[in-house]
């Protein structure tokens, strides 16, 4: 799976109810971006997260930083990109920039570590972490 795409773009037009009474997008939709990229991104490596949570792969937001530069509103056509930037054996760096155009509206980074039904942490399957060997070079440890 090291083939796998390790970066990828989508987009999103903001809604009306999600904005705030400044007519801006809420600061808190941007994480709801940011994870739709992530769920994109690995639905074009040809796996989804229901496919990894059926196989008992829990990825948890562990961490998530984001840069606000210049507001979005109502209407406005973003595009969301997503990369992989580091993977270990229980975790995966993303990084992002969310854009209108050429002009960058947010910068952000987030951890997803993953674990069992139980809450432990459990080693990423052999094709995610096929990824970020892919993407960083480091052999996925």
């Amino acid at each position: 799976m090291s083939n796998g795409p390790v970066s990828g773009e989508i987009q999103i037009r903001v809604r009306y109810a999600e904005v705030d009474r400044m007519g801006l997008l809420h600061h808190a939709n941007y994480l709801v971006y940011l994870e739709q990229a992530r769920v994109d991104l690995l639905r074009a490596a040809g796996f989804s997260y229901r496919d990894l949570e059926d196989q008992g792969y829990l990825l948890v937001l562990t961490k998530a930083e984001v840069r606000y530069r210049r507001p979005a509103g109502f209407d406005d056509l973003l595009s969301i990109r997503v990369r992989v930037d580091r993977v270990t054996g229980v975790r995966i760096d993303h990084a992002y920039e969310v854009r209108r155009g050429n002009e960058l509206l947010a910068e952000a980074t987030t951890t997803l570590a993953c674990i069992d039904r139980e809450g432990r942490p459990r080693a990423l399957p052999d094709f995610l972490r096929d990824r970020g060997a892919a993407s960083d070079g480091s052999g996925g440890t």
